[in-house]
């Protein structure tokens, strides 16, 4: 075994792949999922369904309130922005940041997920953010996730002491949703127990039109299958 890894674990499409490409590298699985108040809390119970199949050696949900700052359509009451053209939501530039944006919200993350792996002994954190089909947020850069990893080795008693190196593992990066479906599908991933929709129906259902919607419903065109959640209506999706 490769010993420890620490994932971040949110219950939708891209952790559950991350989390099974750390198993796939041999390492036991040590999850963290949060609470930060975040409206699409149907995603908590989603991560306690994944770290199961996957056989997490533990979990940890924390919660971290994170309305109390608000900013954000998915912490504050902003509507969350519906039926954006594609390429407002692929591949967009820093100005097109959207509304779901959290403040700092993987720099918060990371920062307990490394809390959590020094406590361990582990110098390995997985996440799955990536670059190429997401909202415009500047914390899914790799450029972030350098400047996370040396700020983890200058900032903990493990890094200055010399007994573990962290590292960021963002095995998704450079991958299209398509490509993360078709690589889970390969690592055994069931994307029917997770959950991508900032604003679902109070039925579980979700809507079908945020960014997050559009892109997983897009991705799994891509693919050629169906996606086995189900969704609040027909909608259009986007041609690949």
């Amino acid at each position: 075994m490769a010993g420890k890894a620490v994932v971040l674990l949110s219950g939708g499409l891209d952790s559950a792949t991350a989390a099974a490409e750390a198993r796939r590298a041999g390492f036991d699985l040590y999850a963290l999922t949060v609470d930060y108040g975040q409206r699409h809390r149907l995603e908590l119970e989603a991560a306690r369904r994944v770290a199961e199949s996957l056989g997490v050696r533990r979990q940890v949900f924390l919660h971290v309130d994170l309305t109390l700052f608000g900013g954000s359509a998915l912490t504050d009451r902003l509507a969350v922005p519906k039926d954006r053209i594609d390429e407002c939501i692929g591949q967009s530039v820093p100005q097109d940041i959207p509304v779901t944006y959290v403040p700092a919200r993987n720099t918060i993350l990371l920062s307990l997920a490394l809390a959590y792996a020094e406590a361990e002994g582990s110098g390995d954190i997985y996440l799955g953010i990536n670059a190429l089909d997401y909202s415009g947020y500047p914390d899914c850069r790799p450029e972030f996730l350098a400047a996370f990893e040396r700020l983890a080795n200058l900032a903990t008693k493990a890094g200055v002491e010399g007994t573990t190196a962290f590292r960021i593992h963002a095995p998704l990066i450079h991958m299209s949703k398509a490509e993360i479906i078709r690589r889970g599908l390969e690592l055994g991933v069931d994307y029917g127990l997770t959950h991508s929709c900032y604003d679902p129906l109070p039925d579980g259902r979700s809507c079908g039109r945020c960014d997050a919607c559009r892109l997983r419903r897009r991705g799994f065109a891509e693919v050629g299958i169906a996606d086995p959640i189900p969704y609040a209506d027909d909608a259009e999706v986007p041609a690949p």
